[in-house]
């Protein structure tokens, strides 16, 4: 069983979504851990969600409710929320309706500016963190690589993935009323992770050819060399932070990066080079800062001390006020790619529905190739051209050939258990027992390749012609 609980800008405010944001990279474990029911977890933290993805080990009596409790238990002590709180929040999501949930968050559907690009690759970095931690399973392996398929589907097949929509690029173009000429603007830049590079690319596709790089984490030379900008060391911050006219942060630091004086005394150092008779020729006369800078905070948690703001000349544009200004979504486009997460959504539960009858089918077809060596063994002696043996297999594959079908069908009619109880009652094979008693492999054998081509189970992490298709 999936579970996915959600607390996003949709039902969350910004504030608790920064504090969820504080310690996530733990929560995964915490869940595992939490209770002998949960085989796996995957936890998404970005700017504007925190999502939880469980895989439940079995379905067990109020297998929901176990999950639930666990992850908000696990939340809670990570983060310091109450878990009253988190109950409240969480929105709710399990098995296909989990997985719709992902796909359109993956495609950027979600998002406060919908069809951005960056979620995608946040996705991504969240199942390879699980991978690093081991709390992944097969299951949601299966989930967030069909996720990231499907983002591409509806990146390659509706206007949603190209137009540059990005929290980035929403900043900037709420900053267009005060940026005359953008070839003129100075901006540092503070940060060096995946957002720091949509944030370069957004600027340069303005213009902006001055540009500093800052990392609280000393990776600044590396990243300028990548890219071809400045540089800025820790003694130079201050100076390079009070002459920039736009300030773009996007930094996972902890702590605020920059604050009122962080700026005010590069403004003192400012102040302190110019000649004696700065400005109107008035000895003493103070640097005028009217012209004005302009801060994005990009940073969850925050970058960024409210108390710029208080400082003569500068503006703070945070996540908030972005999300509030955010578009409208274009209804056409957005409806073409709501109809391909929702294909991508219940291919993904059929899919998973034949899998869960694959060790059936298998233990159903060892057993018949146990009978059937044992036959062509007793027959050998007699049977010098091997005829017997290729009737004998031929004959063995047909009878085989209606019950793999069954299988299928009953997956998806959803008769798991009327399956299983056949085996049992015309074979006498019982899973569990088949289970205990099969050799470990070191690799998937031909036979069980063929069971899962034959259940549908082959060919689900490569859909993106039919994706293409679906939306043509």
């Amino acid at each position: 069983m999936l579970m996915c609980l959600t607390a996003s800008h949709k039902n969350a405010s910004f504030d608790l979504l920064e504090r969820l944001s504080t310690g996530a990279e733990t929560v995964g474990e915490r869940i595992l851990n939490h209770s002998e029911c949960v085989a796996g977890a995957i936890v998404i933290a970005t700017c504007n969600r925190f999502e939880a993805y469980i895989d439940l080990d079995e379905p067990v009596t109020a297998g929901a409710q176990v999950a639930l409790q666990a992850a908000t238990d696990a939340v809670s002590a990570a983060t310091g929320i109450a878990t009253d709180t988190l109950l409240q929040t969480w929105h709710t999501h399990t098995d296909e309706e989990a997985a719709r949930h992902l796909f359109a968050v993956s495609a950027g559907l979600e998002s406060v500016v919908v069809g951005e690009g960056e979620i995608a690759g946040q996705v991504r970095r969240s199942l390879q963190l699980a991978r690093e931690s081991g709390t992944t399973t097969s299951d949601l392996e299966r989930l967030f690589q069909r996720a990231s398929q499907t983002s591409r589907g509806v990146k390659n097949n509706t206007p949603l993935g190209r137009a540059g929509r990005s929290i980035v690029r929403l900043g900037l173009d709420l900053a267009e009323s005060r940026i005359t000429d953008w070839s003129a603007v100075r901006v540092l830049l503070i940060g060096t992770g995946a957002y720091a590079g949509a944030s370069l690319a957004a600027l340069r596709d303005r213009g902006v050819t001055d540009v500093a790089v800052y990392s609280p984490s000393g990776r600044a030379a590396k990243f300028a060399a990548g890219h071809d900008i400045r540089p800025v060391d820790a003694d130079m911050f201050p100076r390079e932070a009070a002459e920039a006219t736009i300030i773009v942060t996007c930094t996972t630091a902890s702590g605020f990066v920059v604050d009122a004086e962080v700026i005010a005394a590069g403004r003192r150092d400012l102040e302190a080079a110019l000649p004696a008779f700065p400005i109107d020729g008035t000895p003493g006369c103070p640097v005028d800062h009217s012209a004005g800078q302009l801060v994005i905070d990009l940073g969850l948690p925050r970058n960024v001390d409210p108390d710029v703001a208080t400082l003569a000349g500068v503006d703070l544009l945070d996540l908030e006020t972005i999300r509030i200004h955010a578009p409208l979504e274009e209804l056409q486009a957005t409806d073409h790619a709501r109809q391909i997460v929702n294909k991508a959504a219940r291919k993904f539960a059929s899919v998973t529905d034949e899998q869960s009858l694959a060790p059936a089918v298998v233990a159903l077809r060892s057993r018949a190739s146990e009978v059937l060596e044992q036959e062509i063994a007793r027959v050998a002696p007699r049977d010098s051209d091997g005829s017997v043996e290729r009737a004998l297999r031929h004959m063995m594959g047909r009878l085989l050939h209606t019950p793999t079908v069954r299988a299928r069908e009953h997956a998806r009619a959803g008769d798991h258990d009327r399956y299983v109880e056949a085996l049992d009652t015309l074979f006498g094979i019982t899973l569990d027992e088949e289970a205990a008693s099969a050799p470990d492999l070191p690799a998937p054998t031909a036979e069980t390749a063929t069971i899962t081509r034959t259940l549908g189970v082959a060919g689900d992490l490569d859909d993106d012609l039919e994706l293409d298709a679906e939306a043509s």
